[in-house]
């Protein structure tokens, strides 16, 4: 696995990378990737709904000609000194300080935030002076949906990681109260389903001011939600940020680190090695009698790592020592287990195409997102069964908040279903 755009690079192309790539991190890499990818995809299916006239634009006023503006000059300022402050110092970090740990630290590049900054306000200031006119005047201008992606995106990205940050610490709740400043603060420990929700709201309220349809926008974002997902699971599996499932005694890693046959035995006896990796499963579930683990023997014309894999170099260190690794991310899991981001992505490309060819089909708005909350509640449903993840205890039942989520939103999808297919048959 690659936790970095270092490993990648060093690993593939047995070369020596530029220090700087350690600081580009796998998985941020690929939830840029999404939102790019999920922009692009968003843009084409708005673009069909307002050549069809589903979707239309909205007339908004503009002051044109106003000059310069000293509090966004300000504003430029500062924000281009925090980028280059922080952005320029950690591709000079000497120090070897993990990213993470630098972004919420108090080093950083002074002379890398100065000339950002000025660079920044200088671009608006020379901007501003260009468009100045002799007395500035109000115009009207269209502004069509597909126009407002950069929005919704910005929106999305800053709504979902305050959803995901606050729906892991509700479901970590021992973890945050132990420290809660450093968990707000941390940015690793991100739930799904919670920026999920939070982006929702956010993006509908959004959509309600510019006289954006919900219904149509909701359905244009069906499709996109689980190609974005199935493209973030990339990164979890890619950086090993232990999204993965259960142990899988089935398989075991030989001596040369390769994924072989295994067997219970083979597995009782890694688990009772001791030592760190021990300490965490005893730490993570009280004792080693309680861990999680299945027998299961995949099919053989599939490699035995899509069934059991060892996740070499994950991002979070855990698991035991590799044979010749030394400095950071020198950990790999075992006993093995189940790769669920792997299937978790494949599971949602499926899905999406699924989608991709209904969109055109279902003429009900609402409907293809009503579907889509179907097939995501139950995809994560599923693999709930097998993954890692804390558990409720209500009524004698022990589930997931995942599952707990996704069980609601496959409910949801039915009602929006049916609810709205009634509701265009009553007015025809």
């Amino acid at each position: 696995m690659y936790p970095n755009l270092y490993f990648f690079l060093k690993e593939t192309f047995h070369i020596e990378p530029w220090g700087f790539t350690q600081y580009i991190n796998s998985f941020g890499l690929f939830v840029a990737l999404s939102f790019v990818l999920g922009s692009y995809v968003l843009s084409l299916e708005l673009k069909r709904k307002e050549r069809q006239g589903i979707l239309t634009f909205k007339e908004e006023s503009i002051l044109v000609g106003e000059g310069i503006k000293i509090p966004e000059l300000i504003f430029n300022l500062v924000f281009g000194f925090i980028v280059g402050y922080k952005v320029v110092g950690i591709f000079f970090n000497t120090g070897n300080i993990p990213p993470q740990e630098y972004i919420f630290s108090q080093n950083g590049s002074w002379i890398g935030g100065i000339v950002l900054g000025l660079l920044f306000s200088g671009m608006l200031y020379l901007e501003m002076k260009k468009s100045k006119l002799a007395t500035p005047e109000k115009r009207l201008i269209k502004v069509w949906p597909h126009e407002r992606i950069g929005d919704i995106t910005v929106l999305a990205a800053l709504a979902g990681f305050i959803g995901a940050k606050l729906f892991d610490n509700l479901e970590n709740w021992e973890r945050f109260i132990q420290n809660p400043i450093m968990n707000l603060l941390s940015p690793s420990g991100l739930t799904f389903y919670g920026g999920f929700i939070c982006a929702a709201i956010a993006i509908l309220i959004y959509a309600k001011r510019k006289n954006i349809g919900a219904w149509e926008l909701c359905d244009a974002m069906g499709p996109v939600l689980i190609l974005t997902y199935a493209t973030g699971r990339i990164g979890c599996m890619v950086a090993g940020d232990g999204d993965w499932g259960i142990f899988n005694s089935a398989y075991t890693l030989s001596e040369d680190g390769k994924i072989i046959p295994g067997s219970e035995a083979i597995y009782q006896n890694a688990i009772a090695q001791g030592g760190e990796f021990s300490r965490y499963l005893i730490s993570e579930y009280g004792s080693l009698d309680k861990i999680p683990h299945v027998f299961f023997k995949g099919f053989d014309f599939l490699p035995n790592w899509f069934w059991a894999y060892n996740f070499p170099h994950n991002v979070n260190e855990v698991g035991v020592g590799i044979a010749g690794c030394t400095g950071s991310y020198c950990a790999q899991l075992n006993p093995l287990v189940f790769p669920t981001p792997l299937y978790e992505t494949i599971a949602c490309l499926i899905l999406f195409g699924v989608l991709w060819m209904l969109r055109k089909k279902i003429n009900i708005p609402g409907q293809l997102f009503g579907i889509y909350l179907v097939f995501n509640g139950l995809e994560r449903f599923l693999v709930e069964k097998i993954r890692v993840n804390s558990t409720y205890s209500i009524w004698g039942f022990h589930p997931t908040q995942a599952e707990l989520i996704s069980s609601g939103l496959m409910i949801t999808g039915i009602i929006i279903f049916i609810f709205l297919g009634k509701k265009h048959q009553t007015k025809i």
